[in-house]
C-alpha cells in the first residue's frame, strides 16, 4: 500500500527514474540478494516502504514473525545503503512506537518513555530499532538519512484479507458482507471508546517526500492531528458501504492502546498539511476494492458510493 502511494506521487511530480522491487524480484530477508542488487542499483535516494504487517489479531499471534522479519529487512536494507553510498534514506516507522500510555498528542520526546502496547510489542521494538538505526548511522558516518513516524495508514492497495488486515480495511470488508449478506447484526471489537488518528497512504506519500526534499534531523511524526473513536469510524464506513444494521461491540476482544493521536506541529511548522477528507477517503478506498475485484468472493454486487 505505502510503496504504491510513494511510487504514483513520485510519478505525479514528474520523477521518471523510480525503480522498484516486488517481493518475487527482491528477498529482503537474503542479505546477499539486498547488497547485489543495492550495488547494481546506483541509488541517490531510497524509502523504504517494505516491512511485514497486520492487524491487531496477527500482531498477537506473530510476534516472532514481526520482530524478525522486520528488523532483517531494516539492517539489510540500511547495511546495504551505506555500503553503497545512499544519500538519502527515509525509513518510515509507526505511531506505536509510543507507549501504552501515553500523554495525548503524542510528542516525538515521549519515544521510550514507559512500556509499550502488548498486543502490537514486538512490530513497535522494530520499529524503534529502524528509527534508532538511521540516528546511529547519522551520528557515526554523518549520513543525511531520516524517520518519520506516521499514524494508522489507509487507502488503495491495503490487505482486505479478513485475518490480518487493518482494521479499516477490516472493517469495510466485514460491513460489506453483512449488507450484501443481510445480515442483521454485526459483532465489532473492543468497546468502540479507543481512539485512532488515521491518514490516508497518499498524504503519508506526500509528507515522505517532502521530508525527503525539505527535512534534515530528528524523526518526525506524520498525521492529520485529529483522531476519532473507533465506534465513529465503524458508522461512518457503515455509512459509506450502506450497512444499516446493528453494531454489536465485544468489549471481550482486544482493541489495542486507549488514544493514539501525534503530535504534528513539528511537520505542520516545516509547511507540510494532508489533503484527504477522512469520509472522502474512506468512499475512495472502498470503490477501489470494489473496482479491483475485492467483493467477487463475497457476491457480484458492487454498488460505487459518490
Amino acid at each position: 500500500m505505502l510503496g504504491r502511494a510513494i511510487a504514483r506521487r513520485l510519478k505525479h511530480d514528474g520523477f521518471s527514474n523510480v525503480v522498484t522491487a516486488t517481493k518475487n524480484e527482491l528477498n529482503l530477508l537474503d542479505q546477499s540478494a539486498v547488497h547485489s542488487y543495492f550495488r547494481q542499483g546506483e541509488f541517490q535516494h531510497v524509502i523504504i516502504a517494505a516491512a511485514r504487517v497486520g492487524g491487531i489479531q496477527f500482531n498477537i499471534d506473530n510476534p516472532v514473525t514481526l520482530g524478525h522479519e522486520n528488523g532483517m529487512i531494516t539492517l539489510n536494507i540500511l547495511d546495504a545503503c551505506h555500503r553503497a553510498g545512499v544519500e538519502r534514506v527515509m525509513f518510515p516507522g509507526s505511531s506505536c512506537i509510543y507507549p501504552r500510555a501515553c500523554r495525548q498528542p503524542m510528542q516525538e520526546d515521549d519515544l521510550l518513555s514507559g512500556p509499550l502496547e502488548p498486543t502490537n510489542e514486538m512490530y513497535a521494538l522494530a520499529k524503534i530499532f529502524g528509527l534508532r538505526m538511521i540516528d546511529a548511522y547519522r551520528k557515526q558516518f554523518g549520513h543525511r538519512w531520516i524517520s518519520c513516524q506516521p499514524c494508522n495508514l489507509y487507502g488503495p492497495f491495503d490487505s482486505f484479507d479478513p485475518k490480518n488486515s487493518h482494521f479499516i480495511s477490516a472493517l469495510l470488508r466485514k460491513l460489506y458482507t453483512a449488507r450484501i449478506q443481510n445480515t442483521g447484526q454485526v459483532e465489532c471489537w473492543g468497546t468502540g471508546n479507543a481512539r485512532r488518528e488515521v491518514l490516508h497512504v497518499d498524504d503519508a506519500a506526500s509528507a515522505m517526500l517532502f521530508l525527503m526534499k525539505e527535512y534534515d534531523g530528528p524523526f518526525v511524526n506524520v498525521g492529520c492531528g485529529v483522531d476519532h473513536s473507533i465506534r465513529e469510524m465503524t458508522e461512518m464506513i457503515a455509512d459509506v458501504v450502506g450497512f444499516d444494521g446493528q453494531l454489536e461491540w465485544n468489549a471481550d476482544r482486544p482493541e489495542g492502546m486507549p488514544q493514539k493521536l501525534l503530535d504534528t506541529s513539528r511537520i505542520t511548522e516545516l509547511g507540510w498539511t494532508p489533503q484527504v477528507e477522512l469520509k472522502t477517503g474512506l468512499k475512495q478506498t472502498y470503490n477501489w476494492w470494489l473496482q479491483n475485484g475485492g467483493c467477487n468472493e463475497i457476491s457480484v454486487s458492487n454498488r460505487l458510493v459518490g
